[in-house]
């Protein structure tokens, strides 16, 4: 059995081209292909504004497929911890033997959570897109933002938190890191004055996002439990919506709090050229993310495929 640390994975799967191409190959599979992806399985520890999820997805023709633990305790940032970590248990999907533990504290679901935003953008997003605004201040929207300079030349962005510090500390940082002005706005109106792309993510339990000026593309990453809502219903109602998988968004995602009916395309649809998506430059797009088990099995896969190219990890034998 191969095991894969932190720092391991952090030197083999940074967020790049090849990881939101990963992401995007894994959603045009599950609107392609036999995918065998059963129902999160969730455990709340509201007492300490604890969750746990369990993701997994088997893609045929694929030689492994991974099971992700994955908890977020949102207290921890106050007792000078991280508010997510977790691992990867990847198996060979011919004998089911487990073949890797992959102890990235989060990282890959952070990388694959960040390519999944931008493979969004990229194909809901106008294409004279150029202007950014999150919603959030935490490692995710740090990565959201990163995500986006892939697929879309950005000239600016701005962003929104509770904490205003934790809004200027960000604004800093990405402006070193992508060389591009990043500011922090007072208001989520002001952040997302002049954003053609949105991202929200927050772990809000009541909508901070009620209206953006037409053209925009949203992208909604908090809301993957039934009482976390970002989106203003009325948003939802106004926008052409999409999807990552409109069984679980109907359960966890902003579309079980706007009360829509219908038929709505997921994301791998409009990829694979089976559903379109935006149809005009004047059209609000929004992607609900609530993110997927195939995900997780299409970044470990790559995670392996590199590790074992680079020689890495350290093999233990039980």
């Amino acid at each position: 059995m191969k095991i894969l640390t932190e720092p391991d994975l952090r030197a083999l799967v940074p967020l790049d081209a090849e990881a939101v191409s990963c992401i995007r190959d894994a959603f045009v599979a599950l609107a392609t292909r036999s995918v065998a992806m059963p129902p999160i399985l969730r455990l709340d520890i509201p007492e300490h504004r604890g969750e746990v999820d369990v993701k997994t997805a088997y893609v045929p023709g694929l030689s492994h497929f991974a099971i992700k633990i994955s908890p977020g305790f949102f207290g921890n940032p106050a007792l000078g911890l991280p508010s997510t970590n977790g691992m990867m248990v990847v198996l060979s999907a011919t004998t089911g033997l487990v073949e890797a533990l992959l102890l990235d504290n989060g990282w890959l679901t952070d990388v694959r959570t960040a390519a999944a935003g931008a493979v969004a953008a990229d194909a809901l997003a106008r294409k004279d897109a150029v202007r950014a605004a999150i919603l959030g201040a935490g490692m995710q929207a740090r990565m959201q933002l990163q995500a986006l300079a892939l697929v879309r030349p950005l000239t600016g962005a701005t962003v929104w938190a509770r904490d205003p510090a934790k809004a200027r500390a960000f604004a800093g940082e990405m402006t070193a890191a992508l060389s591009i002005p990043v500011a922090a706005a007072q208001t989520v109106e002001d952040a997302t004055a002049g954003a053609d792309i949105v991202v929200t993510t927050t772990p809000a339990t009541s909508p901070i996002l009620h209206r953006v000026a037409p053209g925009t593309h949203v992208t909604a990453m908090g809301s993957d439990a039934e009482h976390k809502n970002e989106i203003a219903p009325g948003l939802i109602a106004a926008a052409q919506y999409v999807a990552d998988r409109l069984s679980q968004t109907r359960a966890l995602g902003e579309l079980a709090h706007a009360g829509l009916q219908g038929n709505f395309p997921e994301l791998g649809q409009i990829l694979a050229g089976q559903a379109p998506g935006r149809t005009d430059d004047t059209q609000i797009t929004l992607a609900d993310l609530t993110g997927t088990g195939i995900q997780d099995t299409a970044i470990a896969t790559l995670a392996l495929a590199r590790a074992a190219k680079a020689g890495a990890g350290q093999t233990f034998t039980p």
